[in-house]
């Protein structure tokens, strides 16, 4: 009687304390924010940075370590990062506008070197290793500092990233402006890459992780790599037969996903799409419009992009 009487208080008790936590810590989703307005706050965030801290380059021609950065905010004689901007010789700090989520965002990148080989399109598979870090800002009796901490690196890559699928929007804008190296393999089977390109990227969080945040990275945190391009292949989305770079059709190595209309607006230009159908052709297993697979036709021998070539 006195153990049934003891789980019996034990049981109710327990569910009163439960019944208290819930009201006590209802979970209240925060609606994500305004992209416009978190863009502002970013491009404030990097700024800051690229104003009060400077670079150091590693020069090690054929070693892992080469084109190695190190940002620090002590004064290296060299000048803030943004000192950098539009530079006529290497390291140069470039910017890119980038038309997504209803706003045109102003990314900046560092050129340390161009590279000497391919530049992937947008949506192929790179070879890279990356060093990442998150941006956050903090005041102390008025003075406001901007930190950069660190959450990843891969120094030695295994594998391929597509640019398309892989990863975060901002490395699908930033490495199609960077080239592959040459490579020499050992004895040993050990690779050493020379001649790549190597940058760094300052991605606002809506090129990012945004609202979602990823890991140990917080929402809402503008993202820095350092990035070295020492390899890539080339990728064919809709499996047509057609490479994907080859379904480029202005040659400015950039092809969008127009399907989406809220990301990407319809006042966007430089859509790779030949039958108009809003589908660009890297995703369009019948670029043409005219009924026939463009996969099929290859293997028809006919021309894939005219009309009037079927019977």
């Amino acid at each position: 009687m006195n153990k049934f009487k003891f789980y019996f208080i034990l049981s109710i008790t327990t569910l009163l304390l439960f019944s208290c936590s819930k009201d006590d810590n209802t979970f209240v989703e925060e609606p994500p924010r305004d992209y416009g307005e978190q863009f502002t706050l970013d491009n404030e965030i990097i700024e800051a940075y690229l104003n009060s801290n400077y670079i150091n380059i590693t020069e090690a021609p054929g070693e892992q370590a080469d084109q190695d950065v190190e940002i620090t905010s002590v004064d290296n004689g060299k000048g803030t990062i943004m000192s950098y901007l539009n530079s006529s010789t290497f390291p140069k700090l470039l910017t890119k506008e980038v038309p997504l989520n209803g706003i045109t965002y102003k990314v900046y990148y560092l050129v340390l070197r161009e590279g000497k080989g391919e530049k992937p399109t947008n949506v192929d598979d790179v070879l890279t290793s990356y060093k990442g870090h998150y941006l956050y800002q903090t005041t102390t009796n008025d003075v406001t500092s901007t930190s950069a901490i660190f959450f990843e690196e891969v120094k030695y890559p295994q594998s391929m990233f597509n640019l398309y699928s892989d990863v975060i929007r901002g490395w699908g804008e930033i490495f199609h402006n960077f080239k592959t190296g040459d490579y020499v393999e050992g004895v040993d089977g050990h690779v050493k890459y020379s001649d790549f390109g190597a940058g760094v990227m300052f991605l606002p969080s809506g090129l990012a992780y945004f609202s979602a945040g990823f890991g140990s990275i917080p929402t809402y945190s503008p993202l820095v790599f350092s990035f070295k391009l020492y390899a890539l292949k080339r990728a064919d989305q809709d499996g047509d037969g057609i490479l994907s770079y080859l379904e480029d059709l202005n040659g400015d190595g950039y092809m969008n996903d127009y399907r989406n209309t809220v990301t990407y607006p319809s006042t966007i230009v430089n859509l790779d799409d030949t039958d108009g159908d809003g589908i660009p052709n890297y995703l369009d297993i019948d670029d043409d419009g005219d009924g026939y697979t463009t996969k099929l036709e290859i293997l028809k021998g006919t021309d894939y992009l005219d009309k009037n070539s079927h019977p």
